[in-house]
């Protein structure tokens, strides 16, 4: 923890450093293509030693497979050396080396690699392999028409911006960043001459760290404070079942769960910061005229505590991740795509059981609140009052199905998540399972969708 710290901050200062005297104007793009590798390797090696080289031989063999496989199957074969390979390194540090040794813990930096890899693959081949009809509007605009040099490949993989925390980005962005064009393609879709400017303005993101910098100062002082004070442990404690009331546990679920999200916000903001302070993750203007520096942000902390469905918790947490799934996983599944993005979520994490748990009950979460969302919420919108009433239920609802869900994510084992959820006596389980049985679903097949979706941008093309 302290390692990854230091690392942070440091990757701060270097950041803003590289973003001042490394900027386009100053240096090639060869140059600062090295400059930001040479750093993400000594960040991996300074955090986790020799087993940093986990990271190296998978980020060399999928070079080896990107530039060898055939296009038709590259995504394909990515996809399975990069996350057989991640499996089997979850497997070694749980059974081999065990989870307390902090030095064995390069599980995160490999995860967030794993991302990366199957992204280019997929936008590789979509942009080589696929016609562009067969491609939604969002596929088009990422896919990559050319294979990455091996400067670039090892760049955008392993950058000191991200090596450690993260995000993963799409690789068309990281290149445009690199080569000083990603804030000027946002700003051109802006028409600044109504706004009153004669050229286009150079945003600096200054007030953006700074104010993710104050994020990460709060969330750090909750977690200190907070997190060890609210165990989660304890929701399972014999004597805090024996004596506390059945709403009362639930109450406390919730403390203890918000308790968990400090480290989270910690962790990612920060590593936003640093991507912002190296003048990567420029999003845009929003309809006030204001820069925006969220390309890369990982979550939404208001619309989470803020949260009236399943849905859009799920949307503002671990927002890249999220977006990660979408792109090689439910975009591309030929079928169940909702309960094979949660099984690879899953998988992905870890081998934990806990994981397993937590992501099958969201999909049966998830598919319970689509239901009620689809047969219910229209009756609650012809009054004010009536529709407050129902953002009021649903909210509470909402953050109380996911502490119940991602409680076992948190204890890993199965014998203290069966306990837990035998103590609040399966009811998400089985409310769940209720709705879908008695309400009526309309589903939309994904085929279908993805029918819509190719056709919305042959539609504009035709006109």
């Amino acid at each position: 923890q302290i390692n990854f710290v230091a690392c942070q901050l440091f990757a701060l200062l270097a950041a803003f450093w590289f973003r001042i005297y490394l900027s386009p104007s100053h240096a090639s793009s060869a140059v600062r293509h090295a400059f930001a590798t040479l750093f993400g390797i000594y960040f991996a090696v300074f955090c986790f030693g020799w087993y940093s080289i986990h990271l190296f031989v998978l980020v060399m063999m999928n070079y080896g497979i990107m530039n060898m496989a055939s296009i038709p199957n590259i995504h394909r074969y990515s996809f399975v050396v990069a996350m057989g390979y991640l499996t089997l390194c979850h497997i070694s540090r749980i059974y081999i080396f065990h989870y307390g040794i902090l030095t064995t813990d390069f599980s995160g930096p490999l995860m967030i690699i794993t991302q990366k890899i199957t992204t280019l693959a997929c936008q590789l081949h979509d942009g080589i392999g696929r016609q562009a009809e067969e491609l939604t509007a969002e596929q088009n605009r990422l896919a990559v028409k050319s294979r990455p040099s091996l400067l670039e490949y090892l760049s955008y993989l392993l950058n000191f911006m991200s090596i450690i925390a993260g995000p993963c980005s799409n690789y068309k962005d990281y290149i445009a960043f690199i080569e000083g064009r990603h804030v000027h393609m946002k700003l051109l879709e802006v028409n600044w001459k109504q706004k009153g400017y004669d050229r286009l303005p150079d945003p600096s993101p200054t007030g953006a760290v700074m104010y993710k910098l104050c994020i990460t100062l709060v969330s750090l002082i909750l977690f200190l404070t907070l997190t060890k004070n609210f165990p989660m442990a304890y929701i399972i404690d014999n004597e805090f079942l024996d004596k506390t009331p059945f709403l009362s546990r639930l109450g406390y679920l919730y403390v203890v769960t918000q308790a968990a999200k400090p480290k989270y916000y910690f962790a990612w903001t920060l590593a936003d910061a640093v991507n912002n302070a190296a003048g990567y993750g420029f999003s845009g203007v929003d309809e006030r005229g204001t820069f925006r520096w969220d390309l890369l942000s990982n979550l939404n902390i208001w619309n989470i505590e803020t949260a009236t469905s399943f849905k859009m918790y799920i949307e503002n947490w671990n927002i890249q991740t999220a977006a990660w799934l979408k792109r090689v996983c439910y975009d591309r599944a030929p079928w169940y795509p909702t309960a094979l993005t949660f099984i690879l979520s899953a998988l992905w994490h870890g081998i934990y059981p806990g994981y397993y748990f937590t992501f099958l009950t969201g999909i049966l979460i998830t598919l319970a609140a689509r239901a009620i969302r689809n047969n219910c919420r229209h009756y609650f919108l012809s009054s004010v009052p009536l529709k407050i009433a129902y953002d009021v239920v649903t909210w509470a609802v909402t953050q109380l199905a996911v502490c119940y869900t991602v409680a076992p994510f948190v204890m890993l084992a199965v014998e203290p998540t069966i306990k837990f959820y035998k103590s609040v006596y399966f009811h998400m389980h089985i409310l769940s399972i209720l709705v879908l049985l008695l309400l009526p679903i309309r589903p939309q097949t994904h085929s279908v969708r993805r029918a819509q979706n190719q056709a919305m941008p042959n539609s504009i093309k035709n006109k």
